[in-house]
């Protein structure tokens, strides 16, 4: 062999603009080097979009990167502060376990966080040992590439790295690290963090930083009417961001002020789960015993999570604290009214609807979902079903009731009083219902095959269902399944 061969470039090309903002923000920290990395799952594609050579990111040198053994040139790694009400309560937190190597600026001028997630310990890590195991970030590259098939906006996973040492939990379980992307880890958390810990010529920084990165129309604007504006696009993405995970039965499990992005992009996939049988008051988390963060909870929860923005951002919207206040209220107030308008908007497509009488559209809505919770019908497949026209296929549980048949008369009389055609409306439809979702016991199934098995070819065929799921091929009909019935709900645990 050739000592002297040259090895592929990687691609890198980091800035690090987060590591500018005043250091109360952060910590330098390095990555805790790992035994035996291997890499267990690549995203060539996402690795491309970031201007990334995949070939280079396997070879021994650029695993060793994405395990955080070796530091890319130009990264300056750091872990970002911020805290957070966690269930309700307030507390101090930061990145416990991950390392942000830096922000990757692609061939097309966009700018992403790298993150390595499962890195090792920092000065955030409270007792934490700062690892994190292979089955959870697997979790959470499957989930979060099925939200990019869907096309809602959330943080992607470029890479699984497996450590080679064990990481102690409940039981022993082999260890991993993530290499997470997102448009940048700024939470409500980190907006909380300042306003509580930093001063408000460092919150003015930290708002200042967001605005230039994720919303920089608004910067033209004078100071004070800058900052409402940035109050108010947060509460219109958020507002877009959970209506579309509400029209595909997403509950993402933990919606801590923490786990809130500023970009409006999903973040933190830690007990996540996809509703089979529709019920608005599904659980999937462990933890979740009250039911906080149920299904139906989710927009109640946005818009509380987005008042404790609000309340962050007061010393910037007014010197008045009253006028802040007021100023603050006025932005909340404008989430309900945009959720459900987005909400409406995509259940009407859903149905095959472009428009018409919000009221009665509303009500021909949530008359279908009362009767998919009685029946406990597939809200997936019952979309599908619809779309296809399959519902007297099969005419028990909900098609046969009584009640869905006049709805079904109410909802086709409201197709025929559309100018658009019957095609054009099912084109509508198919674009708007998927086929497939990351259904959790495939989820599951796959995970199994690789943790206990080291087998990804399961995993990698549920990828390339989940990659096209409004495609409605052939091929994806085995993911479309509902799953078997059991007597155990199906629990979902923080990814550790």
């Amino acid at each position: 062999m050739n000592e002297n061969r040259k090895l592929p470039e990687p691609g890198w090309n980091f800035d690090n603009s987060y590591a500018r903002l005043p250091e109360a923000f952060y910590a330098k920290q390095l990555p805790t080097p790992v035994r035996a990395p291997r890499l267990a799952a690549l995203n060539e594609p996402l690795a491309a979009a970031l201007g990334l050579n995949a070939a280079a990111l396997r070879t021994e040198e650029g695993t060793a990167e994405l395990a955080g053994n070796r530091i890319p040139q130009g990264a300056e790694p750091i872990a970002e502060a911020y805290a957070g009400h966690q269930f309700g309560y307030f507390t101090m937190l930061g990145d416990g376990r991950a390392v942000l190597l830096g922000e990757q600026l692609t061939p097309s001028g966009e700018r992403f966080d790298i993150q390595l997630k499962g890195a090792g310990i920092t000065p955030y890590s409270r007792q934490g040992d700062g690892r994190a195991a292979l089955g959870p970030m697997l979790r959470e590259y499957i989930v979060s590439e099925a939200m990019h098939g869907l096309g809602i906006p959330t943080t992607r996973s470029l890479a699984v790295v497996s450590t080679g040492q064990p990481v102690i939990r409940e039981e022993e379980l082999d260890g991993a690290i993530l290499t997470r992307v997102a448009a940048s880890h700024l939470r409500v958390g980190t907006f909380q963090y300042a306003a509580a810990r930093g001063s408000v010529e460092d919150l003015r920084a930290l708002a200042d930083y967001a605005i230039a990165r994720h919303y920089p129309e608004t910067n033209g604007e004078a100071a004070e009417g800058k900052y409402l504006r940035l109050l108010r696009e947060v509460v219109e993405r958020q507002a877009a961001l959970i209506a579309r995970w509400m029209l595909v039965g997403f509950i993402h499990g933990v919606m801590n002020t923490d786990n809130m992005s500023i970009a409006g992009e999903t973040i933190d996939y830690g007990p996540c789960a996809f509703m089979d049988a529709y019920d608005a008051g599904t659980v999937f988390s462990s933890i979740d015993r009250q039911g906080r963060y149920a299904y139906g909870n989710q927009p109640y929860i946005a818009a509380w999570n987005l008042a404790r923005f609000a309340e962050s951002l007061l010393p910037l919207l007014d010197a008045d604290e009253d006028a802040a206040v007021k100023r603050a209220e006025e932005a909340i107030a404008a989430f309900s009214p945009s959720y459900r308008r987005h909400w409406l908007a995509g259940m009407r497509a859903k149905l095959g609807l472009f428009g018409g009488d919000d009221e009665r559209d509303e009500a021909l809505a949530d008359e279908l979902l009362a009767l998919m919770q009685k029946h406990r019908a597939d809200y997936t497949n019952t979309f599908a079903d619809l779309t296809f026209d399959r519902t007297e296929e099969n005419a028990t549980g909900l098609y046969g009731d009584d009640e869905f048949k006049a709805w079904r008369k109410r909802w086709e009389a409201r197709l025929a009083e559309q100018a658009e055609s019957a095609e054009e409306a099912r084109r509508l439809m198919r674009k708007s219902n998927p086929a497939v979702i990351a259904r959790n016991h495939r989820v599951e199934e796959a995970l199994e095959a690789a943790t206990e098995r080291g087998d990804y070819c399961v995993m990698e065929r549920l990828l390339a269902a989940l990659a096209d799921p409004y495609a409605h091929a052939p091929e994806q009909a085995e993911y479309a399944a509902t799953p078997p019935r059991t007597e155990r709900p199906y629990r979902t645990y923080c990814g550790t």
